[in-house]
């Protein structure tokens, strides 16, 4: 579902526009555009959120989506999952690196610049909004941050975590009248340091101390945000279990009144979902793109997080229902593709996201 960016501004069009400023039609007759009112803002929306997405150079992934001409097609990569993306009111990615220019220089791990096109190919799928803060943010510098957050504007996907100035507003979207913030952070860069004139460009934190976050969803909060989800990108790769610094800072942002959800990425494997004091987390989503070295492991699962959010008597959202749908990335000699889990993945995908007790909070795993 397209969404609108509802930063501070908000949507539409404002008291200086044009056609705010419009005379009333002369006709007794009510025009349609003058009778009509604003819908009421729903009772409850549908998030879905993903893992890592890595592009990977000189393997499957790559020869499949280059095109006779020189140019690069990745969407019938996301083929197999793109209905559940559609079909969710805001569906959110985790871009992991930055993308190169048009026609390269391409470069994989372990410093990254991906083929743009792979952005199309995600606002194609029906991705609305992408988080960004990750350890390889700033692999191409910062003239890199910025063309990727330049290929997102320019594909409609509403992006949080990395910034091109200082005095960026909180990232808010508009969800069919609900608003939505988001705030995003990374707890590394491998090492490579911020331009020293923007120290601002990437969100990070030192796990596990989240109170820059919490500053972030105070802001989106303040800008109207309704409901504000954190994506963190933390903390141990190939680990299943999130570690103690990982499990403190998700327990404190969920402690605070504005964040209602957390997502987790960069373990590359899948982490447990849990609730915790009545709101969810994802302590890991596995890739959702990428294609490693090694063949046949774990990093080949993955999984779709969904969750319904209802609006109570409060007038506050809280989640209604949590759902996973257990994916696989299907590597294949000249093609990657995400496909629903075959019934061995699904049971071992299962069995993580239910190691803490989430299928008896009320998780529902489901098939895609």
């Amino acid at each position: 579902m397209a969404v609108c960016v509802a930063l501070l501004a908000g949507c539409g069009a404002d008291a200086e526009s044009p056609v705010a400023q419009a005379p009333a039609p002369s006709s007794a007759a009510p025009s349609a555009a003058s009778s009509s009112t604003p819908p009421p803002a729903p009772d409850s929306f549908t998030l879905v959120a993903t893992g890592d997405v890595l592009v990977h150079q000189g393997r499957a992934l790559t020869a499949g989506a280059l095109q006779p001409d020189g140019s690069w097609d990745f969407s019938a990569v996301f083929a197999g999952v793109a209905p559940v993306l559609q079909a969710a009111d805001l569906a959110i990615c985790h871009l992991e690196t930055p993308v190169a220019p048009v026609g390269g220089p391409y470069s994989g791990y372990p410093s990254f610049a991906a083929q743009p096109e792979i952005v199309d190919a995600l606002a194609d799928a029906g991705y609305d909004l992408c988080s960004t803060a990750s350890n390889h943010s700033v692999d191409d510098g910062f003239d890199g941050l910025v063309r990727t957050l330049d290929a997102l504007d320019a594909a409609g996907i509403a992006h949080t975590g990395t910034h091109r100035t200082a005095d960026e507003p909180p990232t808010v979207v508009d969800v069919g009248g609900v608003r939505v913030g988001h705030v995003a952070t990374t707890f590394s860069l491998n090492g490579v340091p911020l331009p020293a004139d923007a120290p601002w460009a990437v969100d990070t934190f030192a796990a596990p101390d989240v109170s820059g976050v919490l500053a972030d969803a105070a802001a989106a909060r303040a800008a109207g945000a309704e409901v504000v989800v954190a994506s963190v990108h933390c903390c141990a790769e190939y680990d299943h279990a999130p570690t103690a610094a990982q499990e403190e800072a998700v327990r404190t942002l969920l402690a605070s009144a504005d964040v209602d959800l957390v997502l987790g990425h960069h373990a590359h494997v899948v982490q447990p979902f849990e609730q915790i004091g009545g709101e969810w987390v994802a302590y890991g989503l596995g890739n959702h793109l990428a294609e490693h070295a090694t063949r046949g492991y774990d990093t080949e699962d993955s999984v779709i997080a969904r969750f319904t959010f209802t609006r109570g008597q409060s007038g506050r959202f809280t989640v209604s229902q949590a759902e996973a749908v257990p994916v696989r990335i299907d590597v294949g000699a000249e093609e990657v593709r995400l496909v629903p889990a075959d019934p061995e993945s699904a049971a071992r995908i299962g069995a993580v996201l239910d190691s803490r007790g989430a299928v008896a909070a009320g998780l529902s795993i489901v098939p895609g």
